[in-house]
C-alpha cells in the first residue's frame, strides 16, 4: 500500500537532490561558457555583459563579486604555468614580459577558491603597472616566491596551490574582438623549496 507512495518519495528526492547538486557543481567549475585561453591565462570576456550565458549569471550572482563592464577592463587568471603543470605555493615562478595595452593593470594570487593572498602586513601581496620595475624596453619580470626576491616580489605564503589574477583595466582589450592575438606574459617555474 505504501510501496508506491514511497518509490515516488525517493524518485523525487533522488531527482530533486541530483539537479540542485548539478547545479552547484556546474557554478563552482566554470564562471561560464565563452572563455578564451591564450597560454595559461583565461579570461571570460562576456561574463559581465548582458550577453552573459545563464551560468555566469548565476556564478555572478551566488559569487555576489562586481564585474566589470565591456569596456571597463577584463580580468585573466592562470592556475598553471607555461608548461601546463598547476602553480604550487612551494614553488618559485617568475611572470614576464608585457601586458596587453591597459589604462592600469594588477596583478595578486588568490588560493583555489579564489580568495586572495594575504602573505603579512610587511610583504607585498600586489603588484600594479604603476609600482613594477620595468627594463628599457618596458618588458618586467615578476619573482612570485615563498621566498624574499629582489626587484619586483609577489609572496606566496601558502599551502597547496594558487591562482594568478591579471586585470586589465580601460583597455581597449576588454571590447577587442582580437584576443587570440594579444601577447601575456610568460608564466615559468624557477624552483621548489629553498632552492
Amino acid at each position: 500500500m505504501f510501496r508506491v507512495p514511497l518509490l515516488v518519495a525517493v524518485a523525487l528526492i533522488a531527482t530533486f537532490g541530483g539537479g540542485i547538486a548539478s547545479v552547484l557543481w556546474a557554478l563552482k567549475a566554470t564562471v561560464g561558457f565563452g572563455s578564451i585561453a591564450i597560454g595559461p591565462w583565461v579570461a571570460f570576456p562576456e561574463a559581465q555583459t548582458l550577453a552573459a550565458d545563464p551560468y555566469a549569471k548565476a556564478h555572478r550572482a551566488r559569487a555576489g563579486e562586481l564585474l566589470y563592464g565591456g569596456a571597463e577592463g577584463l580580468m585573466f587568471t592562470a592556475a598553471t604555468d607555461d608548461s601546463g603543470a598547476s602553480l604550487s605555493a612551494a614553488c618559485s615562478y617568475d611572470i614576464s614580459g608585457v601586458t596587453p595595452p591597459a589604462r592600469f593593470w594588477t596583478l595578486y594570487a588568490t588560493a583555489s577558491n579564489g580568495a586572495a593572498l594575504r602573505p603579512g602586513p610587511d610583504v607585498p601581496s600586489a603588484i600594479n603597472s604603476w609600482t613594477v620595475l620595468r627594463a628599457a624596453d618596458s618588458s618586467f619580470v615578476i619573482h612570485a616566491s615563498p621566498i624574499a626576491q629582489p626587484d619586483n616580489w609577489l609572496a606566496i605564503r601558502h599551502t597547496g596551490n594558487f591562482r594568478l589574477v591579471l586585470t586589465l583595466l580601460d583597455t581597449p582589450t576588454a571590447g577587442s574582438s582580437g584576443l587570440i592575438d594579444l601577447a601575456m606574459p610568460k608564466i615559468v617555474k624557477t624552483g621548489c623549496g629553498h632552492a
